[in-house]
């Protein structure tokens, strides 16, 4: 072992150097790695020394100070004594936790004092003068929609905290639901607790809502009016029931495919919701007619508004709203498969729907002759009646119909293929001098006739008519009707692909009003020959012409257009054989009006076609769909052009 010498006060301990020298020479090595083991050691115990100094640092130091170790119910009364609606929407942003325990406070719930102090300015925001806040409405409808995966607890609860600076929501609307994330009850609960004043509530495709949720909005919005559930099967009598007891102001109540809800709902609207004046109950399985007719019974004073679709109800319901719908002026039956002859009839016979205005029915079995007959008997304000698939009402219903509806304005039947061109004629003859519009649409029994009389009763009052996918109806039919009715403002003639030039010529030449809508879409035989013909007798009057698929069309009719028509707004030539010249003579066209026209599938409409168009300024709907010679280049400049105008391409 070697000596060790000092040097010095505080000096370090050192060999001599002899045996220093000696020691270098025979084992350097092994000394050099000792001592880099060494030097790692005690950088190792260092850092650990180091660490425990911080460690024991972080100990002393007091811990910072946050509100989210504050237990919920603590936090709850710092957040519901905020001074103002503003600062409750912010602090809804700082975390998920905040937002709920926002979203569960209800307005009443608020400390007084907080809400009662004064504001104080905020120096941040743009100084606005008095007299610039007086135009502002002061107390604006808040109306909010969710749809699709933008339905979901966490963005309704921050809607609702939101609007609660304003009053909270007025109108809500939830269009479907989130796949994972779907509104439940614990969204319906912050708009309950946040919206005290919502008068509309609109449920369609939310799968998770139960009565509970129901129940909170029956507890928090008293003021209700208009409640509308769709396709949400977990919600049953137990939410009506509470609905029927928070919210005694409901005036309108729309049910359609809930298969929890049955007869004891509605009678617990019946009972408790006097005000109720429009009701629709589709597609409900378990609903009969213990539940229209208590429902019906107890709001007869002011039920003024009943539509039923698909229900297993019988003939005792209708006798119920025979009776007791004194007020109803709106009706209408669809899909009733258990309702018979007998129902109809009983109904009106029992003499209360003395204000009926309006009445429609769809592929109900018990639509008659008979029936009818004795709706326009006892109906006496009936105006507007709809039949659709309603294959038993024949040539000879119709006329004693029309014989008896004495205020009769409008009439339109669909599918009901008894009906043919004789009952038609029947019904412009005995029709009352109201009568207005008619309209027949895929009734396959309107056929042409073998003879016409050589004079015809004239329905100088008719001036709306739809014939419409009738395809026997033909040019025949056609002058017949156009010679009752001279004073047609509206024709409507889509889908009848036998009609052609000579039969709307001679409709043409018996009119002797003005013809402000014509509508040919579909008639493939119509050429230019006879849209040449219609803009020069009522080129100053029509306002809308659709020549959708008539594939005989060229731009001669465009060429007669824009010298003629000087009122016309709306065009439509989808699938015409127009090309750049019949498009470069409307853009021509002096004290031209046109707003609306659509080109789509028009092949022959090329580049040099929308050069025309861009100088169109009073466009505003523009559609190039399908116009193949058009290219994307060229859409781009008549959008920078036409910038104004909605362009589909």
């Amino acid at each position: 072992m070697p000596a060790f010498h000092a040097y010095g006060d505080g000096g370090c301990l050192v060999s001599a150097p002899a045996e220093l020298s000696r020691m270098f020479c025979r084992g350097g090595g092994a000394v050099v790695q000792q001592r880099k083991r060494s030097l790692v050691a005690a950088s190792a115990v260092a850092a650990a020394a180091a660490e425990c100094m911080r460690a024991s640092k972080k100990q002393r130091q007091p811990p910072q100070p946050s509100l989210d170790v504050l237990p919920d119910e603590c936090l709850f009364e710092v957040l519901r004594r905020l001074p103002g609606g503003r600062e409750r929407a912010d602090s809804a942003c700082v975390s998920r936790r905040w937002l709920a325990l926002l979203a569960s406070i209800r307005i009443s719930e608020l400390g007084h004092a907080a809400a009662a102090a004064p504001s104080l300015p905020d120096l941040n925001e743009e100084f606005v003068m008095e007299e610039d806040t007086d135009d502002s409405p002061a107390d604006p409808c808040v109306e909010r929609v969710l749809e699709g995966n933008e339905a979901t607890d966490v963005r309704l609860a921050a809607m609702a905290v939101v609007a609660g600076s304003r009053r909270g929501l007025e109108k809500l609307a939830i269009r479907g639901s989130h796949p994972s994330r779907g509104v439940t009850d614990q969204g319906l609960l912050a708009v309950a607790c946040g919206s005290p004043n919502l008068c509309s509530l609109s449920l369609w495709d939310v799968p998770l809502v139960t009565d509970a949720g129901l129940a909170e909005i029956a507890a928090g919005c008293p003021s209700l009016e208009r409640l509308d559930i769709t396709s949400c099967p977990l919600i049953t009598d137990k939410g009506l029931a509470a609905i029927a007891q928070g919210c005694p102001n409901l005036v309108s109540l729309t049910i359609e495919a809930c298969s929890g809800v049955g007869n004891e709902g509605l009678r617990a609207i019946g009972r408790c919701c006097l005000k109720l004046q429009a009701v629709s109950i589709k597609n409900c399985v378990h609903v009969g007619d213990q539940g229209i007719s208590s429902l019906v019974c107890s709001a007869s004073a002011s039920l003024a508004k009943i539509r039923l679709q698909g229900l297993n109800i019988t003939d005792a319901s209708l006798a119920v709203i025979g009776y007791y719908g004194k007020a109803v002026t709106d009706l209408t039956l669809a899909r009733l498969a258990a309702v018979g002859e007998r129902g109809f009839w009983v109904m009106a016979n029992a003499a209360g729907l003395q204000k009926l205005r309006c009445m429609s029915v769809t592929s109900c079995l018990g639509v008659t002759d008979l029936a009818i007959t004795c709706i326009a008997k006892f109906c006496p304000g009936l105006k507007q009646l709809c039949l659709r698939k309603c294959g038993h009402v024949s040539d000879a219903g119709l006329k004693a119909f029309t014989e008896s509806a004495k205020v009769m304005e409008n009439l339109q039947l669909e599918e009901c293929n008894r009906v043919t061109l004789v009952g038609v004629l029947a019904c412009l003859i005995n029709c009352s001098q109201k009568f207005r519009a008619l309209s027949l649409v895929k009734c396959t029994g309107v056929k042409d006739v073998c003879s016409a009389p050589a004079q015809l009763p004239v329905c100088k009052s008719l001036r709306f008519l739809t014939i419409k996918d009738c395809p026997g109806f033909t040019d025949a039919s056609l002058a017949v009707v156009g010679m009752i009715c001279p004073q047609l403002e509206q024709v409507d003639l889509s889908g009848l692909g036998e009609v052609t030039d000579n039969g709307l010529l001679l409709l043409i030449k018996s009119s002797e009003g003005s013809l402000v809508k014509v509508d040919l879409s579909g008639c493939k035989n119509i050429t230019d020959v006879a849209v040449s013909s219609l803009v020069k007798a009522h080129g100053k009057s029509v306002k809308q012409v659709s020549l959708e698929g008539c594939s005989k069309i060229t731009d001669a009719s465009l060429f007669c257009i824009s010298e003629n028509c000087t009122e016309l707004a709306e065009l439509d030539l989808s699938n015409c054989m127009v090309s750049d010249s019949g498009v470069a003579s409307l853009a021509s066209a002096k004290h031209f009006k046109l707003r609306v026209l659509s080109l789509f599938g028009c092949s022959k409409v090329t580049q040099v076609g929308v050069q025309f168009l861009g100088s169109m300024g009073k466009l505003e709907g523009l559609n190039l769909q399908y116009c193949n010679m058009i290219g994307n280049h060229n859409i781009a400049s008549l959008e920078k052009q036409l910038w104004w105008c909605d362009i589909l391409a």
